[in-house]
């Protein structure tokens, strides 16, 4: 096993893990849950796709791990407490797509890795930058992957305590951030699998077949029996042992990424 690669893509931080194979390789993306595990290291450890190979560069979302104020997840909680979707959820999916793209051209002036289409991977919140990079972004994708994703985020709001007061500003948020909608353009830009736990939340489990079947051909559903909507236990921050659950998310998530990948010297 070769040691994982720290450091920062155009403030973005990430761990990387390289190929067992030197030389220039594909890049796979990832972006982390708020639940466990809840940092790039931590998401690495719990998925970190051994057998494929590609370079995984597992990005850090903002206020979460290195990207943490005085070391703690306290001022994230508390932008949750305030307002769970403008000032939290939104702000952060926004935040992570938007500084994507310098994040990938600084991974790609960092490491050896090949200049041809990208592979993507979220989990939960991340899920919705996966998504949300597929579909609005022109960045060339080899292929796609989500693991109990935020598809459509007025169901992660009612996750939280209490009615959410929407108004005119949320709404459209929460119009945006419905990817069930934006279906069509996720299936022209790369085959999507969408893992969903048996376990995890009912109406994340709906929106998961919602997506699958609106996507069409170019989506695949697998349930995980027995995952609940966590990867890792708590706290979540640091890498920990890879649970039961994820290694069978790990494996499915292997399995269609190699099967993606340009075979190695074919360029597409």
């Amino acid at each position: 096993m070769h040691s994982p690669v720290t450091g920062t893509a155009a403030g973005v931080p990430f761990t990387a893990l390289p190929p067992a194979s030197p030389g220039p390789a594909p890049l796979i993306v990832t972006w982390h849950m708020l639940d466990a595990p809840r940092s790039d290291a931590a998401f690495a450890a719990a998925l970190p796709m051994s057998d494929v190979p590609a370079w995984r560069v597992h990005l850090g979302m903002p206020m979460c791990g290195a990207r943490m104020v005085d070391g703690s997840m306290d001022i994230g909680l508390e932008l949750l407490r305030e307002d769970v979707l403008m000032s939290a959820l939104w702000p952060f999916v926004r935040q992570a797509t938007e500084e994507f793209p310098a994040a990938l051209a600084s991974i790609r002036a960092q490491l050896p890795v090949e200049d041809g289409p990208i592979g993507v991977l979220g989990g939960s919140l991340g899920g919705a930058v996966a998504l949300r990079v597929l579909a609005h972004t022109e960045i060339p994708m080899l292929a796609a992957a989500v693991v109990n994703a935020a598809v459509r985020i007025r169901s992660v709001v009612s996750l939280f305590p209490g009615d959410y007061p929407y108004d005119a500003e949320s709404e459209k948020v929460a119009d945006d951030l419905d990817f069930v909608t934006k279906a069509g353009v996720i299936a022209e830009r790369a085959p999507l699998l969408v893992v969903s736990g048996e376990q995890d939340h009912p109406a994340l489990r709906a929106d998961a077949r919602d997506l699958t079947a609106a996507v069409g051909a170019r989506a695949e559903l697998v349930a995980i029996p027995g995952l609940a909507h966590p990867l890792a236990d708590e706290p979540g921050i640091e890498p920990a042992p890879q649970l039961p659950q994820a290694r069978a998310v790990d494996a499915r998530l292997s399995t269609w990424f190699r099967r993606h990948l340009p075979e190695p010297g074919r360029h597409h």
